[in-house]
This record gives C-alpha cells, structure tokens and sequence, in this order.
C-alpha cells in the first residue's frame, strides 16, 4: 500500500534513482556495494535485471519467464535459490537501466527484440 505521507501524483515518482547493492547474490555481473540505476517502471522484459517486491520483501534479481509461462526471480549467483513467483503476491519496481563499479558505467538497454534464428530458404538439388 502507498504511504499516504508521500504525494505518488509528483513527477519525482517516475524518475530514475539509484540504490547501493548490498550482498553476493548478483555476482559477479553486480558485485556487492556497486550503485545501480533503476528506472521505476514495470515494463519488464524475460532475462532484465529487475528491483521487485515479492509478500512484502524488496529482491534485486533478474526476472525469468520460462517457455511454459511460469515467472521467477534468479540471483546471478547461483548459490542462493530461484524465487517461484507462482501464487505470489508481488509486482516490479523497476528495471534496473545502469551500474557503476568505481566510474565504470555499464548500460542495460532492453528495448532490443530478443534475437530470433533468422529464416533460410530450403532450395532444392535434386531437381525434384
């Protein structure tokens, strides 16, 4: 639920933030206390870099959709567990669209269509 203190109707509500990460669970792509840029939309896409809250509980991960329709959340190291999101209350916050590892900057652009095996025509030798 929104904190009512908070005026949602700003335009400061749709602009860009950063966040520090802290912990192991996205190396080494995000290594622990490098800054992030996340862009407040839920306009995710399979394989982005996602800032979700899932019952309650803020997760940095990348969000998966398998070929089946089921949805989860990966930490990029694999040590810790996939979050099933199935039956779950949970929605993105963000996408994350930047990272910053002492001034190296690193962009993330998922507008791209996800490449697909180009189309071959099949030309019969046989003369058949």
């Amino acid at each position: 639920m929104a904190d009512p203190t908070m005026d949602s109707t700003g335009c400061s509500m749709h602009e860009p933030y950063a966040l520090q990460v802290l912990g192991d669970q996205m190396e080494p792509e995000f290594p622990d206390r490098c800054v992030v840029i996340v862009e407040p939309t839920d306009n995710r896409q399979n394989n982005s870099f996602v800032f979700a809250e899932v019952e309650g509980v803020r997760w940095f991960r990348k969000y998966v959709r398998s070929e089946d329709g089921t949805e989860r959340l990966v930490a990029v190291n694999r040590i810790y567990p996939d979050i099933d999101l199935d039956g779950l209350d949970w929605h993105v916050l963000g996408v994350i669209i930047q990272r910053n590892i002492r001034r190296k900057i690193k962009h993330y652009d998922y507008s791209q269509e996800p490449e697909t095996s180009p189309t071959v025509a099949i030309t019969d030798l046989t003369g058949r």
